[in-house]
């Protein structure tokens, strides 16, 4: 966790959905589960906690959206990237009320993933920039357990959630159809994730969503540059700030988590 991940145990795709191409990481066997990167991008603590859902039993997908794939989060390396996608048209990085336009991509990806993979459906987890990607991604029917952990946009609204209206009646209508949760997470403390913004999705989704606030003393005290020195916050629930040790709230919340795409996603768990 100190140093670059090569990411050797994962297959390069390039793959092309909606006139676009990304890079896809792709390793395991079983159901599909898309985990989406968060901010800086597919960090060593992130592909750890792919390797988790891998060894779970899910074929795991990881699009590369932003920064430099296996890096160790630096502050300059960062902070740069953040600020590109922050200006960036795929990202609604700020004002409430509008869906990224990356999420079509996505959506496509995991009608893809089904396709390929079988079983019931997909599972889908976004962390940080790209947290509420996986509730907007239940607009795809192979879409059956959306994560959502720290979902930190829009940026310039606490309360603001990252959703066009008609996109979030429909999801709602979604989630009630076809009897859907909604699991998500955040630190107590966390200034980038507040608490307002999971009262919106409470309000908005009613006992649909399911929130999990965690102390801030759960927090892994010595996270990589760019989450100590940029986010300035207990933030990353599963994985900068994750602590891999027995009893701790954030193993707890990777454990819960890795339950709940396993309920939905492998018949007989």
């Amino acid at each position: 966790m100190t140093e670059d991940d090569p990411l050797d145990d994962f297959e390069r795709r390039h793959l092309t959905f909606d006139s676009t191409t990304k890079v896809v990481l792709v390793s395991g066997s079983g159901p599909a589960v898309i985990v989406m990167p968060e901010m800086p991008g597919i960090s060593p603590h992130l592909a750890r906690f792919a390797r988790w859902v891998r060894e779970a039993g899910f074929t795991v997908y990881l699009p590369s959206l932003f920064g430099r794939d296996g890096a160790l989060p630096t502050v300059e390396d960062g902070t740069a990237v953040m600020q590109r996608a922050c200006v960036s048209a795929e990202f609604r990085a700020f004002g409430a009320n509008r869906s990224s336009p990356v999420t079509r991509w996505l959506r496509a990806l995991a009608a893809a993933a089904h396709e390929q993979c079988g079983g019931p459906g997909v599972g889908a987890v976004g962390m940080c920039f790209t947290g509420n990607f996986a509730l907007t991604m239940t607009l795809e029917a192979s879409v059956l357990a959306p994560v959502l952990c720290q979902p930190s946009l829009p940026l310039d609204d606490p309360a603001g959630l990252e959703i066009a209206p008609e996109d979030l009646e429909a999801v709602r209508e979604r989630l009630d159809r076809d009897d859907l949760t909604v699991l998500a997470y955040r630190f107590a403390g966390d200034k980038w994730c507040r608490a307002e913004r999971f009262a919106a999705y409470a309000s908005a989704l009613g006992n649909r969503f399911v929130g999990t606030a965690l102390p801030d003393s759960a927090a892994n005290p010595t996270p990589p540059p760019f989450f100590a020195d940029v986010v300035a916050s207990p933030h990353s629930v599963v994985t900068a700030h994750l602590i891999d040790a027995a009893g701790e709230p954030t193993l707890t919340a990777r454990d819960e988590i890795l339950t709940f795409l396993a309920a939905r996603l492998i018949p007989g768990r």
